[in-house]
């Protein structure tokens, strides 16, 4: 995708606004069902991608929520994983014997997703870990790993939107689209 390709009036909506909110709401419910309801979540936002479906995704909680954020990087500026993660902040409070909620934009290698799980596996001894991811991109995965719950399988388009950018762009718009070929 070259520097002219990312002009907003190309973009074709792939997931509404509407779509996403209702989503939310499902995946919400689902997700409280398997956490103890007198216990706490922590719920771990990856940024940046995640930021607006995570925001959006524990004001439906009923749940006491604790929120914290890392950054991880797999994409830099390209349209795909470069298969290389970037760990920029994994800082955490003591997880062990929490409920523990990991939040992602989107799955597609299972790169980012799968060194999550150990991370949290091996260094915090979570009591209960999940993971939720707005999106799942399965055409694309290199690692054998499915979300406990996501809210839309997507094909192999480089998405943007809802928290998902181009070069740092389209992160602030309330739907999902994508740029045809």
């Amino acid at each position: 995708m070259s520097e002219q390709d990312k002009n907003i009036k190309d973009l074709k909506i792939l997931i509404t606004e509407e779509q996403i909110q209702t989503k939310i709401k499902e995946l919400a419910q689902k997700i409280e069902t398997a956490y103890n309801t007198n216990e706490d979540i922590y719920v771990i936002c990856v940024l940046k991608g995640s930021v607006m479906f995570c925001a959006d995704l524990v004001k439906e909680f009923k749940h006491n929520v604790q929120m914290e954020f890392i950054r991880i990087s797999s994409y830099g500026n390209e349209t795909k994983s470069t298969n290389n993660l970037h760990a920029i902040d994994l800082t955490l409070p003591n997880l062990e014997g929490k409920n523990v909620l990991i939040v992602e934009d989107i799955i597609d290698t299972g790169l980012t997703a799968r060194f999550l799980t150990d991370l949290f596996k091996i260094k915090h001894h979570p009591q209960k870990l999940l993971f939720v991811s707005l999106l799942n991109k399965k055409c694309a995965r290199q690692i054998d790993i499915e979300p406990d719950y996501y809210g839309f399988e997507v094909d192999n388009k480089f998405v943007v939107g809802y928290g998902l950018d181009y070069k740092g762009y389209f992160r602030n718009l309330p739907y999902i689209g994508y740029f045809p070929l």
